[in-house]
């Protein structure tokens, strides 16, 4: 139900297919608990949080670990199978910055292209946000706020000049922060 006045309904959920999906934070640690060998001495094999591969952790994923992750057992029932998803290379981060059709670049190219402005991003642009994207460990989601934050100033900047514009993104307005080249080609009278 929607709203608390809203009669409440039953569904019969047989035949609907659950997909969750998330980072189920602290879940690893849950399953390490589990499976774990504590190895001790000179041959053991000690790694540290960085080193611990999660996909390989998540393989070791049983029902039990969800219910004490915090899940009721008639949902965890719902869902059969678990498959753990591996993290996204600089490569498939790139590909998300600029393929889909509707990228956060082309959206901005789109906004941009309404006040006169041609916006061109390089490659090495593209692959120093994938790369600070990777650093910060956010993922493809990472990618919108680093965008955003690289055009808040020239969205309110660009509008107020007259004629033509032209802005080249660089590694260098990603990496070092420093602010982009704006080309203005003046209307002749």
């Amino acid at each position: 139900r929607k709203h608390p006045n809203q009669e409440t309904l039953k569904i019969d959920t047989r035949n609907i297919l659950f997909i969750c999906g998330g980072a189920f934070v602290g879940l690893e640690r849950i399953i390490e608990s589990r499976v774990s060998q504590h190895p001790l001495g000179f041959g053991a094999d000690v790694r540290g949080r960085e080193e611990k591969n999660l996909v390989e952790t998540y393989r070791e994923l049983h029902p039990d670990d969800l219910i004490k992750f915090g899940m009721i057992p008639e949902f965890v029932g719902r869902l059969p199978i678990h498959v753990p998803l591996h993290d996204l290379t600089r490569e498939d981060l790139e590909r998300i910055i600029w393929e889909p059709k509707n990228s956060v670049i082309k959206q901005y190219q789109h906004f941009l292209r309404m006040d006169d402005v041609e916006l061109i991003f390089e490659d090495a642009a593209i692959t120093a946000i994938a790369d600070l994207a990777t650093r910060r460990k956010t993922g493809a989601r990472g990618i919108r706020s680093i965008v955003e934050n690289l055009m808040l100033d020239l969205m309110f900047e660009l509008p107020s000049l007259e004629g033509k514009k032209k802005v080249v993104i660089t590694r260098e307005v990603i990496e070092k922060s420093e602010k982009p080249e704006i080309q203005v080609v003046k209307k002749s009278a």
